[in-house]
């Protein structure tokens, strides 16, 4: 994607910051960079510490790929960083119809010149307890069948020991290690012709899910649930964080509460 001189220069500056401190708080382990598309594509990571971004954003900028996220619309309204995310062209998402569409335009702009768009298929933190990937959401599935655009699946491992899902500080030491896996891109060709409706939708959500999934249980080499998590079935929030009966946040650390 050709970045304006302006976005470039951004991006330079947050590297410039980011990178430094990332490589100081973690080591880091990067598998199948190789299969990264030429062109455009959709980054589909799971999602399990709120330092996520900063990881995968960190793989593909060092990859000369630089990154968009889909990102909160209350963030670009922060003083800053909200200068900041539209520097960089990330993509604000807002909760209305009008406003989701306008931010899949923008995303399928962003592929269309080559760029890279990073999409968390989750929609926010996981709620799984074990921190495994639970039901996506099918922004990512209708983007990828709507523009014939390579969805490449990417799980990442460790980064959450350096800050807990919903921590409240980092921890340094020990030197841990943030594993990234890319994995071939998603075959979604099953659907290719397919009525965009709420089955199709899901059938090509859960496709990625898997892929990620799989990627996951490889980097952790355990096996992930039968059954992913659900939080509607959970009676839980699909987005923002939650709280557990007793005003606890739900975690595996003191961090997390």
């Amino acid at each position: 994607m050709k970045e304006s001189a302006k976005s470039r220069a951004t991006f330079v500056f947050i590297a410039g910051i980011a990178r430094p401190l990332l490589n100081i708080m973690m080591s880091k382990k990067w598998e199948g960079i190789e299969k990264l598309p030429a062109g455009g594509f959709i980054a589909a990571p799971n999602h399990c510490t709120e330092i996520d971004p900063l990881v995968v954003g960190h793989m593909l900028y060092n990859q000369k790929r630089a990154p968009h996220f889909l990102a909160k619309a209350g963030l670009f309204k922060v003083p800053a960083l909200g200068w900041l995310l539209h520097a960089t062209k990330q993509v604000p998402v807002e909760r209305s119809t009008a406003g989701a569409n306008r931010s899949l335009q923008v995303a399928q702009e962003i592929v269309a010149e080559g760029g890279a768009i990073i999409i968390y298929p989750e929609g926010t933190l996981t709620r799984d307890p074990d921190l495994w990937p639970m039901k996506g959401h099918t922004g990512a599935a209708r983007l990828a069948l709507e523009g014939g655009i390579p969805v490449v699946p990417i799980a990442h491992w460790g980064a959450h020991e350096v800050f807990p899902r919903y921590g409240k500080r980092f921890h340094i030491f020990p030197r841990k290690t943030s594993r990234v896996v890319i994995g071939d891109p998603v075959d979604l060709s099953a659907f290719a012709g397919r009525p965009l409706d709420k089955a199709t939708l899901t059938e090509a959500t859960e496709a990625i899910m898997d892929s990620i999934t799989g990627l996951l249980a490889g980097l952790r080499g355990e096996e992930p649930p039968a059954e992913r998590w659900d939080p509607a079935r959970k009676q839980q929030s699909k987005h923002g964080r939650f709280m557990e009966r007793g005003g606890q946040h739900p975690g595996n650390g003191p961090d997390e509460q």
